[in-house]
C-alpha cells in the first residue's frame, strides 16, 4: 500500500546543505542533548557491571550474591517502571517538557545518596530515586524528538535516542576502569557521582528546546505550533511550503483521531485490528529488548567472564569499557542506515547474529565448564562482542524509535509506555532472577535466551511491518490501511486544502 502523496520528496531546495541553516543547526543541537538522556540508564546498565569487578564496593556491600544482588540492580528498574506511567500521563496532560524538570530532581537526588552512602542498605534505596529520575527523563525526550525534527531528519534522529544509552556505558567503563586501583572507596563513588555528568551536558540544550507542535495542536494553540514549526524548520519563514504542508498534515490527521475516537485511553490499544497489532509489537519488542541475553551480560559481566576464567579485574573493566565504545558505535551505525536498509531488515539481521553468536558462546561456555581450557574461555569474548554487534543494529535503535512512530498522536505516549514497562518489567524479572540461575546452572541458562532469539525472529517475521518512507503521520495506513476512520478523513481534508496551500516557488531547506 503507497503511501498519501508527500510533497517532502519534491519541494523545492536551496541546495544548502542543512548544517550551514543556523536554526535547523540549532534543532539538531536540541536533539542530540535530548538524546544524551538516554545516557543515564545506559551509564547505570555499565555501572553496576563494572563495580562488580571491584573488590573495594563488594566489601562495602559485604559481598552480595544471589537475591540480594539481583536486587541491587531490579530496585533501579522498580522505580523506573513505576515513575514511568505518571511520566506519561503528564506528557499528554501538560506537555512533553514539564516531567524532564522533576527527572533533574530525583536524579540529583539518587545519585547524591549514592555516591555518599555509608552502608549498603542506602546504597540500595538511592538506585530507586535514580530509577525514578531516568523514567522522568526518559519519557519526554524521544516523543519531543519525533515531534520537533526536520521531517527529512526525524527517522535518523528518531533512531539516535537510545545511542545515548552507549554514550553514558563508555563514559562509565572508562571511568571505572581508570579508578579501579584508587585505594579508598574513591575508586566506586567516583564513577557513581559522574552519572551526574551527561544528564547535566544536555541541560542547555534541553532549555532551548520547544514543546511539541503536535502537542500544541492537540490542545488548541495552533499559532504557537505553527511558529514552533516555522522557527525550527524554515528559518522564521511562516509561510514556507514545508510549514504549510505539516500544519495542514498534523491539523487534519489529529482533527481526524478525535473525530474517530472521542478519548484516548488505554482500552483504545485493543479496540481495532491495527491497534491490537501495534499493541503486540510494543509489549513484544519491551520483552524482547531484555529477554534475548543481553541483559546477563551487560549486568553480570563479571560473572560470566570469572565463569570462563577471564578474573582480572583489570581485564574485566578493560572488556566492559571496550564493548561499551563497541556498542556505540554499531548502534550509530544502525541509527544512519535506518532510512537505507529499513526497519525490517535491521531486526532480522539483528535477531540472526544475536542468535548465531548465542549459541556458539553456550557451546564454548560448556565445554571450558568441562575442560577448563584457557584459549577456549578466551574464545567467549569475541562472540560477546559479536552478540552485541546484533542487538546494536535494532533492538537498540529501536526500542524507542518504532513504538514512538508506529502510535498515532493520540496514544503515541501511551503506546510508548507500554513498550518500556514491559521492557522494566523483562528486566525487573530477568536481573532478579539471572544472578541466581547463574551462580546455579551457570552456562546452561543461555538456553533460555537461545529459545527467545528463536520466538523474536518469528514474532518479526510476521508483525513487524516496514515503516520506512511514511511520515509520522502516514504510518497509520501501514496499520489502519487507507480506509480507516482517521485516514479517511485526513484523506479528505487534505484533498481539500492542497490545492490552496502549496505554493511552489518558495523554497525549503534540505
Amino acid at each position: 500500500m503507497s503511501p498519501l502523496v508527500n510533497p517532502l520528496a519534491t519541494l523545492p531546495s536551496d541546495n544548502t546543505p542543512w548544517y550551514k541553516h543556523g536554526y535547523l543547526l540549532k534543532l539538531n543541537y536540541i536533539i542530540i542533548s535530548l538524546v544524551l538522556f538516554s545516557s543515564s540508564n545506559g551509564y547505570d546498565g555499565s555501572v553496576m557491571g563494572g563495580l562488580l569487578a571491584l573488590p573495594r564496593w563488594n566489601q562495602f556491600m559485604e559481598f552480595p550474591t544471589g537475591a540480594y544482588l539481583g536486587w541491587i540492580t531490579a530496585i533501579y528498574w522498580l522505580g523506573n517502571g513505576v515513575a514511568f506511567p505518571l511520566a506519561a500521563w503528564v506528557s499528554n496532560k501538560y506537555g512533553r517538557r514539564p516531567g524532564i524538570y522533576l527527572g533533574y530532581l530525583f536524579m540529583a537526588l539518587g545519585v547524591g545518596m549514592q555516591g555518599g552512602a555509608q552502608n549498603k542498605t542506602t546504597f540500595t534505596v538511592s538506585r530507586l530515586f535514580i530509577g525514578i529520575g531516568s523514567a522522568w527523563l526518559g519519557n519526554g525526550a524521544p516523543l519531543l524528538i519525533n515531534e520537533i525534527a526536520h521531517p527529512k531528519h526525524r527517522p535518523i534522529a528518531n533512531a539516535l535516542f537510545m545511542c545515548g544509552w552507549y554514550v553514558g556505558g563508555t563514559v562509565c567503563g572508562w571511568v571505572t576502569f581508570g579508578c579501579r586501583d584508587i585505594p579508598s572507596e574513591w575508586c566506586w563513588r567516583i564513577p557513581v557521582l559522574i552519572q551526574l555528568v551527561l544528564p547535566a551536558l544536555a541541560l542547555p540544550g534541553f532549555l532551548m528546546s520547544p514543546e511539541s507542535p503536535r502537542w500544541l495542536i492537540s490542545v488548541g494553540r495552533k499559532e504557537q505550533a505553527q511558529k514552533v514549526l516555522a522557527t525550527y524548520h524554515a528559518g522564521g519563514d511562516m509561510d514556507n511550503e514545508l510549514v504549510t504542508y505539516q500544519m495542514l498534515e498534523i491539523e487534519t490527521t489529529i482533527a481526524a483521531e478525535i473525530e474517530a475516537t472521542a478519548s484516548a485511553s488505554y482500552m483504545d490499544m485493543v479496540k481495532t485490528p491495527g491497534n491490537r497489532r501495534r499493541l503486540l509489537i510494543s509489549v513484544s519488542l519491551g520483552i524482547f529488548s531484555q529477554w534475548v541475553g543481553n541483559g546477563v551480560v551487560s549486568y553480570y559481566l563479571p560473572l560470566i567472564l570469572d565463569s570462563v576464567g577471564v578474573k582480572s579485574v583489570t581485564d574485566q573493566t578493560l572488556i566492559s569499557a571496550c564493548l561499551n565504545v563497541w556498542n556505540l558505535l554499531w548502534a550509530i551505525f544502525a541509527a544512519l542506515s535506518v532510512d537505507k536498509l529499513g526497519r525490517r531488515l535491521l531486526f532480522l539481521l539483528s535477531g540472526s547474529i544475536m542468535l548465531c553468536s548465542f549459541v556458539i558462546v553456550t557451546g564454548l561456555s560448556a565445554t571450558f565448564a568441562q575442560n577448563g581450557s584457557s584459549s577456549v574461555g578466551l574464545a567467549v569474548i569475541p562472540f560477546l562482542f559479536t552478540f552485541f554487534m546484533g542487538y546494536d543494529i535494532a533492538l537498540t535503535p529501536f526500542l524507542t524509535a518504532y513504538p514512538c512512530e508506529i502510535w498515532q498522536f493520540s496514544l503515541r505516549s501511551r503506546g510508548y509506555t507500554v513498550t518500556w514497562v514491559s521492557a522494566v518489567a523483562a528486566i525487573f524479572f530477568n536481573t532478579f532472577v539471572n544472578s541466581i540461575a547463574l551462580e546455579a546452572i551457570a552456562w546452561k541458562y543461555y538456553f533460555v535466551f537461545i529459545a527467545v532469539l528463536v520466538v523474536m525472529l518469528i514474532t518479526v517475521y510476521f508483525f513487524y511491518p516496514e515503516t520506512r518512507g511514511y511520515t509520522l503521520e502516514q504510518i497509520a495506513i501501514v496499520f489502519d490501511g487507507e480506509d480507516s476512520a482517521a485516514a479517511v478523513v485526513a484523506h479528505e481534508k487534505m484533498d481539500e486544502a492542497a490545492t490552496e496551500h502549496h505554493q511552489p516557488e518558495q523554497k525549503s531547506a534540505v
